[in-house]
Formats: C-alpha cells, structure tokens, sequence
C-alpha cells in the first residue's frame, strides 16, 4: 500500500525540457513517478511522447493532471508567463489540484516570493494532511548538464519546511542532495549566491593561469601545485580552464557544452540586483557581470564560461 507521501507524490507536471529539464524529467519517468510533460518546443515533447510520457498542450493542463508540478526555465519572465500568464498554472482558478510548485529555475529571489505568494492563495481542491492551500518551493540546482543527466544536481530549496521534507523523493530522484535554506527565495537567494561564487573563482584561476604562461609557467604545472596548496578550488582540480590540462570538460572541447557564458551573464546580472536591492556591497560582482556581458558581445556566448580564459585573458592552449 503507498504511503501518504508517495500518494501526495504520484503524479508529477513537468514543465521546460531544455538542456537540463529534459534530463531531469527523464530521471523522474525512470524513479517510477507518472509524469506529464510541456514545452513551447515540439521538438522536445515528440522525444517524450515517443517513449510514452504524456504530453500535455498548456500549463493549464499540466495543473490539471498533477498533483506536484516542476518548472525548469530560462528567465523570470518565461517563470511568471508559465504561472500567471494566459493557459498558465494558476489560470485554472481556485481551487487548484496541485498541492505543491517546484521552480528550479535560476531566478532572482523577488520573484520566487511572489510567486509563492501567489501560489499559497490558491485553495486546494482535495485538502492534504497539513495544507488547505498550494504551496511553493524554489529549488535551483548546481552541477549543469551532466549532473543533471546523471542524477547527481544538488539542489538549493527555499520555502516551508514541511513541504520540502515530504518532496525530498522528487529531489533524490534528479540528484545527489537537497540542502533546506530556510523561508521562500532562500533557495533562489543561495543559487545566485553560489554562481557568483563560482564567477569570481573562474576569473581569478584564468588570471593567475593566463599570468604563469606568461611567465613561462606551464598551466599543467601550475594546476599541479595549485592543486597542492591553498590555491586549490572546484575550478583548477575539476573544471579546469586551460585546453589540454583536463581531459572531459568543456575547454579540452573547444569550450563546448557546459554552462554558456550568456547564462553565467545573466546569473551575475541577478546578483547584481539583489545586491543593490539590499544595499550590499558588490564590487566583484559588478566587475564579473561586466567581464562576462563583454563575451557575449563579442560572439562568445554560448560558449562555455571557462572561456574568458582564452578570449578576455589571451591564454593559450596546452595539447
């Protein structure tokens, strides 16, 4: 017999199959969950409704059939098109058949509070245990296509804490962990966050490479003793981006695949905001967002973002 949280979990919406929604929604069809899928892209539906996956036209519909559904989209814009616009989620009107939104996109965290804000206002049709009304959950990942094709994104969740423990399932199916951050736009606060994080450590390591070739220092060494001492960090042992020091990552394949540059962009820009919407200080921040906008104007944009090595900083290959 199921148990009430697998009940509550049985039927999942999936929205966006792009890049890592795809992936992710394959890994949800292989955990046993009876998914239903939509995308603006015929191309990707066809790919699902060829294995047997229910494909559904609206938003609308895919509120209809589901008792959680899951976002995955590019911007804030396509997020609240997706809820609020014309055939979106909550067009539907209360009461609502879902009990529980997740948004995985990497929004900013204003939007993701009023979203859940508009969420939490829609009455549930058939009450759970614990709500009368929907509730909503941010939880942007880490770990790009790969992770999301293996099964191994960690995921960053924002919103009520109850609701985060009975969806943990969902989370464990596309990835390797999930880490509560506390209240609504936590999750989305903390992935903006990380990204920055990962920015400026991309940054730095391509400089202090770039400089070393310059110096005579090949970067195979250099990364060597990076990764020996206090320099070490996931950008030199992992995701390093010098073509020709690390086999499997996007600069040993022409900065191909991996996480373009025009989203690392758009990331920063996101941090940027936050920043200022909370008088924060973000020199940084600024600076990686202006560096990484100058790829993308230069054509580098859907590049992967270790390629500021090769076209901010000049550096060279080493095959």
């Amino acid at each position: 017999m199921a148990t009430a949280a697998q009940r509550l979990l049985k039927h999942v919406g999936f929205i966006g199959l792009g890049n890592m929604g795809s992936r992710m929604a394959v890994n949800l069809v292989n955990s046993g969950f009876e998914v239903s899928v939509n995308d603006i892209n015929s191309a990707a539906l066809k790919t699902f409704l060829d294995k047997g996956v229910p494909v559904k036209e609206t938003p609308c519909q895919i509120a209809e059939a589901s008792d959680v559904v899951i976002t995955m989209l590019p911007s804030s814009g396509h997020v609240f098109d997706v809820y609020t616009g014309k055939n979106g989620l909550l067009q539907s009107g209360s009461p609502m058949r879902p009990w529980l939104f997740i948004d995985s996109s990497t929004v900013d965290p204003q939007t993701s509070r009023k979203l859940s804000s508009a969420v939490s206002a829609c009455a549930l049709r058939e009450n759970t245990d614990n709500w009368k009304n929907s509730v909503m959950l941010d939880a942007p990942v880490s770990g790009g296509i790969l992770g999301a094709e293996a099964g191994t994104l960690t995921f960053m969740v924002g919103g009520p804490e109850e609701a985060y423990l009975v969806a943990e399932p969902l989370f464990l199916s596309m990835g390797k962990a999930s880490i509560y951050c506390g209240g609504a736009g936590n999750g989305s606060a903390a992935k903006i966050c990380n990204n920055l994080a990962v920015a400026v450590s991309m940054i730095g390591v391509s400089e202090a490479l770039a400089l070393g070739q310059s110096l005579g220092i090949p970067s195979r060494i250099l990364t060597k003793i990076f990764n020996s001492s206090s320099a070490r960090c996931w950008i030199s042992d992992t995701y390093n981006p010098v073509p020709g020091v690390m086999e499997g990552v996007p600069s040993s394949r022409n900065y191909h695949g991996g996480f373009a540059s025009k989203l690392m962009a758009k990331d920063l820009n996101l941090a940027v905001a936050s920043a200022k919407g909370v008088n924060a200080k973000h020199p940084l921040t600024s600076q990686a967002y202006d560096m990484f906008d100058k790829l993308c104007k230069e054509g580098h944009d859907a590049e992967d973002f270790s390629c500021i090595f090769r076209h901010y900083y000049g550096g060279k290959d080493e095959f």
